[in-house]
Order: C-alpha cells, then sequence, then structure tokens
C-alpha cells in the first residue's frame, strides 16, 4: 500500500491470510474519530479481549507468534513499524516478510493470522499506544517467543533508506 504522498506503507512481499486496511478517521472541530474493528467487518475473526501496549521510540517488542490467537493492531498514537515473517510449514508465502508501517498519516488495521512471527519497533517520542483487539484471550502457553536480534526470523532491525 502507497500513500497519494508516495510515502510506502507495505513493503515486502505479500503474506498470505496476512491483511492491512485503512481505517477511517473523522475529525472536526471537536476532535477526531478513529475506527478499528467492527463485528460485521469481513476480517473480523472473533472477540478475545482488547488491550494497549505503548512502545517508546527505538524499542523493539518482539519476537512472537500465536498458535491459535488472530492479532487486529491498530496504532491509536505516534508511529510504529509492525514486521511479520511466515514461515508456516503449509503456507504458499513461507518465508515471506512484510513490513507494515502505522501512524497518523497510515491509520490502517493489520490482521495477523495464527502462526506468524510479528514484532514490533517504536519510532515516535517518546511512545507509541497501540490497540490490539484479539480473538482469544491471552494464554502464554500458546504463544512462541524468540529474541528480536537472534536467528530466528531473518530480519535485522536497524534503519535502513528504502
Amino acid at each position: 500500500m502507497t500513500l497519494p504522498d508516495g510515502t510506502h506503507v507495505v513493503i515486502g512481499t505479500p503474506i498470505h491470510d496476512l491483511t492491512v486496511v485503512p481505517l477511517r478517521r473523522i475529525p472536526d472541530e471537536r476532535g477526531t474519530i478513529m475506527h478499528m474493528l467492527r463485528a460485521t467487518d469481513d476480517h473480523f475473526r472473533s472477540f478475545g479481549e482488547i488491550y494497549f501496549t505503548t512502545i517508546y521510540r527505538d524499542v523493539v517488542k518482539g519476537w512472537h507468534r500465536h498458535r491459535d490467537m488472530t492479532l487486529n493492531y491498530a496504532c491509536v498514537h505516534g508511529r510504529v513499524k509492525v514486521v511479520v515473517f511466515d514461515d508456516r510449514p503449509a503456507s504458499p508465502t513461507r518465508g515471506s516478510l512484510m513490513e507494515v508501517f502505522l501512524g497518523p498519516d497510515a491509520h490502517s488495521l493489520v490482521v495477523i493470522p495464527p502462526g506468524l512471527w510479528n514484532g514490533m519497533k517504536g519510532m515516535s517520542t517518546p511512545h507509541a499506544l497501540i490497540a490490539n483487539c484479539a480473538s482469544h484471550t491471552h494464554d502464554p502457553t500458546r504463544t512462541e517467543r524468540a529474541d528480536p536480534f537472534g536467528d530466528a526470523v531473518p530480519y535485522d532491525w536497524a534503519v535502513r533508506n528504502h
């Protein structure tokens, strides 16, 4: 996805079953309504829990993947880079990696199905605020974690000029 000013919101190879959905922002003199997810959306799976997480500038949260849970990430304040890697054995996009940039000029929902490695990096000062409407309640026994700077995912979190 590319914004009208040429900014790339999604970089990399598309991943099977991963969706990036542009969201509505409705500003007026009173403030702004920012849509995220509705039960009637085609990409809505189920409701387990919603939580918010902050992430400080240049901090990496990841890698993790969920066995059963679908994640629905939206950045409601600040800017983040979400990175997703597909190493699912039966996936037609096995080996694909995507970067998705979320923020004020890219108000979107990233729908991450079960089984995909994902992580995020903060890009704003002092922090960004992410909302996740997950399909299941979190169960740490159904979640796998890996060092964000290790070898589980072939990705370097350093800043690059694309």
